[in-house]
């Protein structure tokens, strides 16, 4: 499995877009949401995957949750717990290895999503329009919120609309 893959790089760039760090982190830490997942159902509908219904998001979230849990949310908690020092350690040792940490967790999920990246499904021919793709996005958002047994209230949805419209700003 390679972990250079097309959905890291659209996930790069979108995440990087005004507020949508936020959102997402605000949708992980509220709701216990996976932001790869997120980032998934974007880049999925972009590609014009379709929106993913309830047995594919399934699919696509057990694909990658023994990893998820075991790797990936270890390292978040390190990192976070080395945030400002852990006393009675010097600040500055607790923040180089934060760094260190947070280099490995970007690694960790840049492998999560190689393999998110594999279970894309097919898109069909011709590519639907825009809207239509944004609509799919949304669609399997919503369903995500839905498989992990939440609805989302008004500022979620507005953190959804945020990402949406970041991960279609170029077209």
């Amino acid at each position: 499995m390679s972990v250079e893959n097309p959905f890291w790089s659209f996930s790069c760039a979108v995440y990087a877009r005004e507020g949508v760090a936020d959102a997402c982190l605000r949708l992980q830490d509220r709701f216990g949401l996976d932001v790869n997942i997120l980032l998934f159902c974007c880049w999925a509908a972009r590609e014009g995957a379709g929106a993913l219904d309830a047995v594919a998001l399934d699919r696509v979230v057990a694909q990658t949750a023994a990893w998820r849990d075991d790797v990936v949310r270890p390292l978040r908690a390190v990192r976070r717990t080395l945030k400002g020092g852990v006393s009675p350690m010097s600040p500055v040792p607790s923040e180089q290895l934060r760094e260190a940490v947070k280099r490995l967790e970007l690694e960790a999920e840049r492998i999560q999503q190689a393999a998110l990246a594999e279970a894309l499904p097919p898109r069909p021919r011709p590519l639907a329009p825009v809207a239509a793709r944004r609509d799919d996005a949304m669609t399997s958002l919503i369903q995500y919120f839905e498989a992990r047994g939440c609805a989302p209230d008004a500022a979620a949805r507005h953190d959804l609309a945020l990402l949406v419209d970041a991960a279609f700003a170029d077209g």
